[in-house]
């Protein structure tokens, strides 16, 4: 299998007086495959977030070593390659829209890797489709809603063509209306696109449309499996002050009554579907 980031072993402790040189990632191993869709899950503190800065070279490892498509993060010389491969999304839009012009932001980082003019139109324009805001193109990106502020960026990430998205709590300043559309934009962009994506998120409803789910705690990683076996493992989740999704917990509640229900059941509709044959037997 070929994998695009490759986690070897990796720490990371942060220096400044605040966290007082706490190991935020301990013994780290983890490989994420091209074209796949994975969740990283964990409460605030986890190292999740930090997790995904040492993905793209924001952070380099104290201890260990990372690989984007077979280079070391370490190496200076390759930084724009590893850059390129791989783009960063993060929670506030506000803080990647530099532009006052939203295909002019789209611009912005294919300029900046000396793209030809007539490429970056072409890039420009496919993006904005891709993500469903091409009727925006002459807007300015402060009068969007925070939904939209984050497509755009989103866009801004995938003009400059990489092979992996990470992002870092995308959704978390968004409304449910928001959420919806950047998580239906990421999900077509790996299905469609075979770009591959990491998701940080503290949200199970989010984790649970990912192809793999990685659980982390206290820096280290403890459940690393597809959605509906991880979320299996209620107690265990419950344990490091995870919840599941509502589904898992309706049918997890019914077994402590008594009941023996499968609880691999994601959606609403195959809780349902769960329920009602339990009941007609």
């Amino acid at each position: 299998m070929n994998h695009i980031i490759e986690l070897d072993n990796v720490s990371f402790r942060y220096t400044d007086e605040e966290r007082q040189g706490r190991l935020v990632l301990d013994g780290v191993t983890l490989a994420i495959a091209q074209g796949s869709f994975v969740a990283v899950l964990g409460h605030n503190g986890s190292g999740k977030s930090t997790l995904a800065k040492h993905m793209n070279a924001i952070l380099l490892p104290a201890g260990g070593s990372v690989y984007v498509d077979g280079i070391s993060t370490a190496d200076e010389e390759r930084l724009l390659d590893i850059r390129r491969t791989v783009g960063m999304v993060f929670q506030n839009p506000d803080n990647q829209i530099v532009a006052n012009v939203v295909e002019e932001d789209v611009a912005f980082a294919p300029e900046n890797l000396g793209v030809p003019s007539e490429e970056i139109r072409r890039r420009v324009d496919a993006t904005l489709k891709l993500v469903g805001m091409s009727k925006y193109a002459k807007h300015a990106p402060h009068r969007l809603s925070g939904g939209q502020k984050q497509r755009i960026a989103i866009a801004g990430v995938i003009a400059m063509h990489p092979r992996c998205i990470v992002l870092d709590e995308p959704t978390a300043m968004l409304d449910p209306i928001g959420r919806e559309d950047v998580l239906r934009t990421i999900t077509r962009l790996n299905r469609e696109q075979g770009i591959t994506v990491v998701l940080i998120t503290h949200h199970m409803d989010e984790a649970a449309r990912a192809d793999r789910l990685v659980v982390m705690n206290r820096g280290k990683v403890i459940q690393d499996g597809p959605p509906r076996e991880v979320f299996q493992q209620v107690e265990a989740l419950k344990a490091v002050g995870l919840t599941v999704p509502e589904t898992v917990e309706l049918l997890y509640r019914l077994n402590q009554a008594g009941e023996r229900l499968p609880l691999d059941a994601l959606s609403v509709e195959e809780c349902a579907k769960v329920i009602y044959q339990a009941y007609q037997a």
